[in-house]
């Protein structure tokens, strides 16, 4: 090829590779700190003794269903940890101020609250002792609602949709 026809790449393309390179270079040897920074957050190893349940479980999520969990066992009530997560997930997100203001429920005056979406009959027929009056108390809904889906279903772990 003559020497007028051949292409040559301009300069900045070369520094641009370069830049690119080195950038997703420092975003990878980033990554498995940062996870680690989130993971030891997680764990709760370091986490203030504010962010703790009465009984001593994170005051998140995983507390609230471990804590559910242990009042569980003692009262002989079935269920899992991956049961509940799912049926959380699907109801409210771990939204423990959820509130369902459009469903039939709602409509007849009784909206569905709380983690597991439990209506105010369900939750005092089914409000399990030791757990929080309070609807809305994490421990307290989760107990509760499977308490009652342990009554209606068998165990929390056998509900995969609305109940």
């Amino acid at each position: 090829m003559p020497a007028a026809v051949q292409h040559h790449r301009p300069r900045r393309n070369r520094i641009t590779r370069a830049l690119v390179v080195a950038c997703t270079g420092a975003a990878v040897l980033a990554l498995p700190l940062i996870g680690a920074t989130a993971a030891s957050a997680a764990a709760g190893s370091s986490t203030p003794t504010a962010s703790k349940t009465l009984a001593g479980y994170p005051n998140n999520l995983d507390g609230w269903i471990r804590e559910s969990l242990a009042i569980m066992s003692e009262k002989h009530i079935p269920g899992t940890y991956n049961g509940i997560y799912r049926n959380v997930m699907r109801e409210s997100s771990g939204n423990p101020r959820a509130i369902n203001l459009w469903d039939s429920n709602a409509r007849a005056g009784i909206p569905s609250k709380g983690l597991l979406q439990v209506i105010d009959p369900t939750f005092s027929t089914y409000h399990v002792a030791g757990t929080s009056f309070d609807i809305y108390d994490p421990v307290a809904n989760i107990t509760a609602a499977c308490n009652y889906a342990a009554a209606r279903y068998g165990s929390i772990d056998n509900v995969h949709g609305a109940y």
